[in-house]
């Protein structure tokens, strides 16, 4: 319906209303006697409360189409617009002399025609939402978990929206105060324990859970039972990311494994975030990585002065710029294609960096060629920090692992060595050094969410190395906007690291990847890699868990390295990075510092 055609359908409503409503009145008023007035009396103050209400109406803005039919902003003003003109009937009535008719006519009129008017717009809509409900043939009846206001938006949505798939056929909710209630007609029959019961009873194939700030723990529980009952799972975005603010059916997406090991909204300090990061230049080393990248997305959205993106994959700054400015012709100055292992390199584009992103990760390739990792994550990080100290940069901040905690691999001695050596350059240049430390990223390139649903895909087996490791997680998105966070308040020397809530058991995340593909594939363990922990740890022997400045970030001292004492060492082996490790923070090496090939 066109706004022309519903201003004019409307407006024939009203001043019908009003037209009948003074007939009724004139006969309430009369005892049903019409002809003890003259009808053409009648019909003149009928025709003059009309005008009145549609000049009334148009004053109000009750014909622009800015409320929703039947909806409580227009009542009111529905209201308000029919005011007027019994007031000025009523008025007219008293001064006029004869009297037409009885001065109680408009005052009997005003509550019938408001009656009038809203029926009609209610009898519209009906039309309107009959004419858009979504064919049921093409819709699959789902259960609702939840009963909130997301929940209410969501179901309306589902039930009313032409491209609709979701047909709500019942509601569960563990909040006893909503039993018996009904939203859209959909009655609330029960709570999360009657999954399957109202699976059955109503033919359901689709559960949703409309929950936006549901937990980690309560979406488990939820995918495990509708999984149970045979249903497909289906969930809402988090808050922060509706769209409108408002839930949808065209929102809803399958239940992940990163919903199910996600983790609770982030409180951050937006303030300081932009005031750290507004109108300045910006450096991200690593910027085609997957930290990086995203690192690089959400500085960009507090509009720095400019932001410089630095990879030696020229294919990675592709897609980084890519995701960001919409365009990917590797021009410009946001862009340098370097390695950070060249130091004269660095040198010439470096002016202004604050988060190193650049490093090697894979465990088990570093445990078999520990100089890749001497080179890259300690000789790299290292040349990052002399070039950044050299420019006077204000902050720099150094992305490290859990695997540095108390290490026992090649991969966490080359971080913990990074976390001392951006130590000890704090220590002497003029901006703010430190680090941050956390474990797996969910999402990011070799991760084993993807590593499982390629093995799952294949047909398996799904290799886990024990079936008690757990491991720490966080998503990208997350690990950034800490990283962020913590940028605002870190200190020179101090590591800071980034709450990730409860471990994880790796078995129990492939056997639920492999329940919820519906395959049967096997579970191999093919046990611990060398330098592999059965459980990482967060805290380094000696670090305490500390968090003055966010409930989510700890900030723990970390010893330098007289730097002399080992820019010598050349190429290093794991063993010698184990001794670097451990190295005191003054004093010699335990035993004299060696090439190694």
């Amino acid at each position: 319906m066109t706004r022309l055609r519903r201003a004019a359908i409307l407006i024939a409503v009203d001043a019908s209303a009003w037209a009948i409503a003074v007939v009724v009145a004139v006969l309430l008023r009369y005892d049903l006697l019409l002809l003890t007035v003259p009808l053409r009396v009648v019909a003149i103050t009928a025709a003059t409360a009309a005008t009145l209400q549609v000049l009334s109406g148009l004053a109000l803005h009750n014909y622009s189409g800015r409320h929703r039919l039947c909806s409580y902003p227009e009542l009111l003003t529905l209201g308000l617009s029919a005011l007027p003109p019994a007031v000025l009937l009523f008025a007219w009535l008293s001064l006029a002399d004869p009297r037409p008719v009885a001065r109680s006519v408009p005052l009997i009129a005003l509550p019938l025609a408001i009656v009038l008017m809203l029926a009609a717009r209610a009898v519209l809509r009906g039309i309107r939402d009959r004419r858009q409900l979504p064919d049921s043939a093409a819709q699959h009846p789902a259960i609702v978990f939840g009963a909130g206001e997301a929940a209410e938006q969501l179901v309306r949505s589902m039930n009313r929206s032409p491209g609709s798939t979701f047909r709500a056929v019942a509601i569960l909710d563990d909040d006893p105060h909503k039993s018996h209630r009904r939203i859209d007609g959909v009655p609330v029959v029960g709570t999360r324990r009657d999954i399957a019961t109202a699976a059955a009873r109503y033919g359901a194939r689709r559960l949703v859970i409309a929950v936006p700030s549901a937990g980690p723990g309560l979406v488990r529980e939820i995918d495990e039972a509708g999984l149970s009952a045979g249903l497909e799972v289906f969930a809402l975005p988090p808050v922060s990311e509706l769209i409108g603010g408002s839930a949808t059916a065209v929102q809803l997406r399958e239940v992940t494994e990163e919903d199910i090991l996600g983790r609770r909204p982030i409180q951050l300090d937006l303030s300081a975030i932009q005031a750290s990061l507004t109108g300045r230049v910006v450096l991200v080393t690593g910027a085609g990585g997957s930290i990086g990248s995203e690192l690089c997305r959400q500085i960009a959205a507090f509009e720095p002065r400019r932001l410089v993106m630095l990879d030696r994959d020229e294919s990675a700054l592709h897609a980084a710029q890519l995701s960001i400015s919409g365009r990917a012709l590797l021009e410009g100055d946001d862009l340098e294609l370097a390695d950070i292992r060249d130091v004269d390199r660095l040198a010439e584009v470096f002016q202004r960096a604050r988060f190193h992103a650049a490093a090697l990760k894979h465990l088990s390739l570093l445990e078999m060629y520990p100089q890749e990792a001497w080179k890259t994550n300690v000789l790299g990080t290292l040349n990052v920090l002399r070039a950044a100290e050299a420019a006077g940069v204000g902050t720099f901040i150094n992305i490290s692992t859990d695997k540095a905690a108390n290490p026992t691999c090649v991969l966490g001695y080359s971080k913990r060595i990074t976390e001392r050596l951006t130590s000890e350059v704090g220590r002497q240049a003029i901006g703010t050094f430190a680090s941050v430390r956390f474990g797996n990223v969910l999402g990011s390139r070799g991760s084993m969410l993807g590593t499982f649903t390629a093995q799952i895909e294949a047909g398996g087996p799904v290799t886990v190395t024990h079936p008690e490791v757990t491991r720490f997680f966080m998503t990208i998105p997350e690990a950034v906007q800490l990283v962020l966070q913590a940028s605002t308040f870190a200190s020179d020397g101090e590591v800071l690291i980034l709450d990730m809530g409860e471990p994880v058991s790796i078995d129990a995340v492939a056997r639920r990847l492999i329940e919820r593909s519906g395959r049967h594939v096997r579970v191999v363990h093919t046990g611990l890699r060398r330098g592999e922990k059965l459980h990482e740890e967060l805290l380094g022997e000696g670090e305490a868990d500390h968090r003055p400045n966010h409930p989510l970030i700890t900030q723990a001292a970390v010893p330098g390295y007289d730097l002399e004492r080992i820019l010598g060492t050349g190429v290093a082996d794991g063993a010698l990075m184990r001794e670097l490790v451990h190295l005191p923070a003054e004093g010699p090496v335990s035993q004299p510092v060696r090439d190694h090939v």
